[in-house]
C-alpha cells in the first residue's frame, strides 16, 4: 500500500533549521520539551488522576486519567509511550493535551517497569507481553464507560498499539480507530540500524535500560539476578542474555519476530488505523514502511523529515505528530 492512499500527503513544512532528524530526535525528547509539555498539559485544566489497572495473571499497570471537570467525553482515548519514556514522556502529555481540547478524556498507560513503576510486578518488562497491555486495555475501558475507545502509541508504544488493534475484537475492546507515530514495525532491522546508526541513540537506550535494570534487580534480587558483567553487555548481548534468561522463546530471533508487525502482519487489522512515519527517521528503518501491507481503511503517511517521533515544527513544544494524532484520532 502506497504512503498516503485515498487521502491527500500529510502537510508538514518544518524550517531549514529543523530539518536535521539529529536535531529533531534530540529536541524531541529533551528537558526544555518536557518541561513546556507539562505546562501545556496543566493549561487545559484537565485533572489527573493515578490509577492501577488490572494486566490479567496478578499483573499491577499503572496510568494516569485526565479528563476536563465538566466536560462531557466525545470518547476515550488510550496512549501508549516509547521503549523506555513513560506516561509523562514530553509527547505523551503534548498528545493528551490535543485530544483533550478536542473533547476526549485521556488514559496514559505506563508499560511494566517504565515511569518508576518497577515495585508493582517481580518479572521484567520486555516487548512480547502484548497480553498484560491488553488485558490493561480492557481494564482502561470497563473503568470509564461504554464511550468510543480510540488509541495511539510513539516507536515501541506505537507496536503496541497496532498490536493491541489486532486483538481488540477478539478481546472485547471498543476500540474505534488507532494511531501510530514511527512504530517498530520490524524489530530485528531496527537493532541492526541502530547497530549501524550515530553512537549517541545506542549509548542513550543502553544506559537507560541498564538503569532499569540494576533498580530491578535491586527491588527483586532473587528473581532478577545478574552480575556487573551483564550490565556492561552492548544492546544486543544484552537483549538475547533478557530472552534467553527472562523469557521462554529461546532465541533472539523468535523473540524479535514475537513482537515484530512487519510484512502482512497488518493485514487484518480490524478498525481503521492511520500511521505516521519520517523518512529521515535515524533509528527506525524505512525499509519496512514500504514492504507492510495494510487493509482498505488503514493509511500510511510517511514524510520527508521529522527524526523519531519528533515533528517539531519551530512552533512551540508540540510539533505536528501530537495534532497528527489528535486530528486522525478524532477522525480528520
Amino acid at each position: 500500500m502506497s504512503a498516503g492512499a485515498g487521502r491527500p500527503q500529510a502537510q508538514y513544512a518544518p524550517p531549514p533549521w529543523l530539518r536535521n532528524p539529529h536535531v529533531q530526535t534530540v529536541l524531541g525528547s529533551s528537558p526544555w520539551r518536557r518541561r513546556a509539555a507539562a505546562a501545556v498539559l496543566a493549561r487545559t485544566g484537565a485533572v489527573t488522576r493515578e490509577h492501577l489497572l488490572d494486566g490479567g495473571d496478578g499483573v499491577r499497570l499503572h496510568g494516569l486519567h485526565s479528563a476536563v471537570p465538566g466536560v462531557e467525553p466525545r470518547g476515550l482515548a488510550l496512549l501508549m509511550h516509547g521503549w523506555e519514556g513513560s506516561a509523562e514522556s514530553s509527547y505523551m502529555q503534548l498528545a493528551a493535551a490535543q485530544l483533550l481540547e478536542r473533547g476526549f478524556e485521556v488514559f496514559r498507560l505506563n508499560f511494566r517497569d517504565h515511569g518508576g513503576t518497577h515495585h508493582l510486578n517481580p518479572d521484567i518488562f520486555h516487548s512480547c507481553r502484548i497480553d498484560e497491555v491488553v488485558h490493561a486495555a480492557r481494564d482502561v475501558a470497563d473503568r470509564f464507560g461504554a464511550r468510543p475507545m480510540v488509541a495511539a502509541g510513539y516507536s515501541l508504544g506505537g507496536n503496541f498499539a497496532l498490536r493491541v488493534a489486532l486483538r481488540a475484537r477478539q478481546a472485547g475492546l471498543p476500540l474505534a480507530r488507532v494511531a501510530a507515530v514511527c512504530p517498530v514495525l520490524d524489530p530485528a532491522g531496527t537493532m541492526q540500524r541502530m547497530e549501524q546508526g550515530p553512537w549517541f541513540y545506542m549509548h542513550y537506550f543502553e544506559r537507560k535500560w541498564r538503569s532499569s535494570l540494576a533498580r530491578k534487580r535491586a527491588l527483586f534480587p532473587d528473581r532478577v539476578g545478574f552480575d556487573r558483567k551483564v550490565l556492561r553487555l552492548r544492546m544486543r548481548e544484552l537483549t538475547d542474555w533478557l530472552v534467553r534468561n527472562h523469557t521462554s522463546l529461546g532465541s533472539l530471533d523468535r523473540y524479535f519476530d514475537g513482537y515484530s508487525v512487519a510484512g502482512d502482519r497488518l493485514a487484518a487489522l480490524p478498525v481503521p488505523a492511520h500511521i505516521l512515519m519520517a523518512a529521515d527517521d535515524p533509528v527506525i528503518p524505512l525499509d519496512a514502511f514500504h514492504q507492510v501491507a495494510l487493509p482498505e481503511h488503514a493509511r500510511l503517511e510517511i514524510l520527508p523529515w521529522g527524526g523519531h517521533c519528533a515533528f517539531l515544527d519551530g512552533t512551540g513544544a508540540a510539533g505536528y505528530a501530537e495534532r497528527w494524532v489528535a486530528e486522525r484520532l478524532a477522525g480528520g
